[in-house]
This record gives C-alpha cells, sequence and structure tokens, in this order.
C-alpha cells in the first residue's frame, strides 16, 4: 500500500469509494510479494501493480465489479487457472488477490491507517480472506490499540479479535506480512479461518559509516531498496547533506558514540566503509554487539586481517567475529563506488531472502524462495 497510498489516500479525502487489490498469498515464482497494492479509482485512473504486468488487466475488470457490488472478492490466478494463460499469468507462479471497496463507509480507519504509515509509527490491517464468516472483515491493530472486528456482530467476536491481535502484533514486531489460520472462535489448532496481515512497520535502517563517495553510492541503492538510509562521519567537512542527498540523515559525530546511542534491532544493516583503524575497530566493537542483522566493512584482505587482530584484542570474541562479513559484499568484480554498492546490495538481499548467490542458470528448482524471519 505504500506504494499507492498518495493517490488512494486523496480519492479517500475526496469521499470516493475506489477498488483496491491486494495480494494475500503467493505460490512458486509469482512475480510479486504478499501485500503488493494496485488500485483503480470511480473514474477508472489506475495506480500500483499486484503482478508486474501480468493480471493487471483482469484484476482492473474485477475491481470494477467489486465497486458496483460493495463486496469484496477473492480471486485466484495462476497455471492451476485454465484462463491462466488468457490473463497473462505465463511466468509459473500463482497469486491470491484480495480485491475489496474501499471508502469513507466501507473503511472507516483508513486515514488514521494512511497517517501512521506516513508517520513511520507500526499499524497492520488483518483481514479475513477465507472461512466461515465476512469475506473482507477487517481489524486494525497498532502496538497498543486497535479498532473493528474480524466477525462484526458475532457473539465469539472478543475470543477471535484478542487471538488475531496478539499474533499480529508479533508479525508487526518483525515486520512481517503473510497469513494466519484459526478456528472460527479464534481457535489457533484450527484453520477453518484464513486471516491475512498486512504489517506496515517503519522502514528497516541501513546505517552507513564514512563520508566517502562509496558511502554515497550505497546510500542511493539503499534508499531504492525501502531502508531509511542514516550517514554518519566524524568529519563535518565531508558528512554533509548536500554530498548525500539520497540519504534521510546526515549526522556528524564519531561513529562509535552515534551507534551506541541510537537504535538498532534485527533488521537494521550496518555498513562500516571508513577502513581506518581509529574509526572502524572501535565502531565494529559496538556494532558486533549489537542485534544488527547485517555488519559488514570495507576494506582489502590485508586490511581485514588486520581489524580482525585489533578486534580480538579489544576483547570481541569469536562467535561476536564471526558476524562480520568483511570483505563488504558479494564478489561481483565490482570496482567503482556504484557496482561496489550493487555488490553490497546483492548482500543485503541475500542474507534477507536466503539465495545461494549463484547465478540462476547454475541453479534449479524455485527461483523465490521463502523469507527468513527477521
Amino acid at each position: 500500500m505504500r506504494d499507492v497510498l498518495d493517490d488512494i489516500a486523496a480519492w479517500y479525502a475526496a469521499g470516493e469509494t475506489f477498488g483496491l487489490a491486494t495480494v494475500v498469498r503467493t505460490f512458486r515464482s509469482a512475480p510479486r510479494p504478499a501485500g503488493a497494492a494496485m488500485a483503480v479509482s470511480p473514474s477508472g485512473e489506475v495506480t500500483g501493480s499486484v503482478s508486474g504486468g501480468c493480471v493487471e488487466g483482469a484484476v482492473y475488470e474485477l475491481a470494477q465489479e467489486v465497486m458496483a457490488s460493495g463486496e469484496p472478492v477473492v480471486q485466484r490466478y495462476g497455471v492451476s487457472d485454465d484462463d491462466a494463460f488468457a490473463v497473462g499469468l505465463t511466468c509459473g507462479g500463482i497469486l491470491d488477490v484480495l480485491v475489496e471497496p474501499v471508502g469513507p463507509a466501507t473503511f472507516p480507519e483508513f486515514a488514521e491507517v494512511a497517517a501512521s504509515i506516513r508517520e513511520r509509527e507500526p499499524v497492520a490491517v488483518a483481514t479475513v480472506v477465507a472461512g466461515p464468516g465476512e469475506i473482507g472483515a477487517r481489524r486494525v491493530v497498532w502496538p497498543e490499540r486497535a479498532s473493528g472486528s474480524l466477525a462484526p456482530g458475532a457473539p465469539y467476536a472478543a475470543r477471535l479479535d484478542a487471538a488475531v491481535d496478539d499474533d499480529v502484533r508479533g508479525m508487526l514486531a518483525q515486520g512481517l506480512t503473510g497469513q494466519r489460520h484459526y478456528g472460527p472462535e479464534g481457535e489457533r489448532r484450527l484453520d477453518e479461518l484464513t486471516v491475512f496481515v498486512h504489517s506496515f512497520a517503519p522502514p528497516p535502517r541501513l546505517l552507513v559509516f564514512g563520508a566517502i563517495d562509496f558511502a554515497a553510492a550505497v546510500a542511493r541503492i539503499g534508499k531504492f531498496l525501502g531502508y531509511h538510509v542514516t550517514v554518519c562521519d566524524a568529519r563535518p567537512v565531508f558528512a554533509t547533506p548536500k554530498r548525500f542527498p539520497d540519504a534521510d540523515e546526515v549526522v556528524v559525530k564519531w561513529p562509535h558514540k552515534f551507534l551506541d546511542g541510537t537504535e538498532v534491532d534485527e533488521r537494521t544493516a550496518i555498513c562500516v566503509l571508513t577502513h581506518d583503524p581509529k574509526f572502524d575497530v572501535p565502531l565494529l566493537e559496538v556494532a558486533l554487539r549489537t542485534p544488527a542483522g547485517y555488519v559488514g566493512a570495507m576494506g582489502s584482505r590485508r586490511t581485514h586481517d588486520d581489524r580482525m587482530a585489533r578486534l580480538r584484542e579489544a576483547g570481541l570474541k569469536e562467535d561476536e567475529l564471526a558476524r562480520l562479513r568483511s570483505p563488504i559484499g558479494l564478489d561481483l568484480g565490482a570496482r567503482t563506488p556504484e557496482e561496489t554498492a550493487v555488490s553490497i546490495a546483492a548482500e543485503l538481499i541475500q542474507l534477507r531472502w536466503g539465495g545461494s548467490g549463484r547465478p540462476l542458470t547454475a541453479t534449479t528448482g524455485r527461483i523465490h524462495g521463502e523469507a527468513r524471519e527477521e
């Protein structure tokens, strides 16, 4: 929804009811992940994409039908469907798409959800997509409160909502989007009811240390990948917003002091590009003791060996040192700052999704693997 938020928020503010299509489940090589969204306005304007072009025409027609009927629909597109080729999904994937009418009358919490997304406040939308009950029934969950119901009017609604709230908050804390299954009254041992949870957690952080040309390229590609990018360096003449226009913030401070006082979680990526012992050794002492999911450091193999020796002298243990990805990035033969940034980004993607890092022509089986939990 982030990709289409500005357009649909304007339609909503104008009092319009539009069709919102969201990918709620994928199988095999589906072209876009769960959570991908496309919206159709009452005038026929389209924003977003659910498949990168494969089934947009069919979804567009269904969205118009949903706006006319007012009834949400979950539609499957893919190779198991006799009409797969007709709708253009020839890549071998299958996707389930929820198409629902969204407007002030059908989604009264939408404005609050949009505001939370813009303010980078965690919020999740849980929607019934299969099983007994009302398809499209929705509950919005924040860390400290919730609104709506997945079984409006039912005597067991409170039990179901409470069970889902607990699971949704756990998913929201990890930034996970996906389906959960319950009994009709929230029984976790049953699976008649399917709920799609769309998490809008704040974007993961990319902390780039060292105000050099490589950092500018890393900041640019990090922003492109959806990170909230911070560039930090102790030298004010180099650490300026003008030199790093793609960064969300540029901090002038000793790197290890900044990192010691900033928030780091399992989704945070730390890139140490200083390759200067007086900066990177004290910085890595802090970084390798944080829960960051990625800690990489630039430098030659000789620099790496010297750095490891200094870190051992500083008291870091072997299990802590094993977390360090150095030299940073995948082996692509990169030379320029831009190529190096692609190498680092490739390693970040590999770590997140569990890829082998090998050419696809040298592999077999599924192209799109399961995401690793963050």
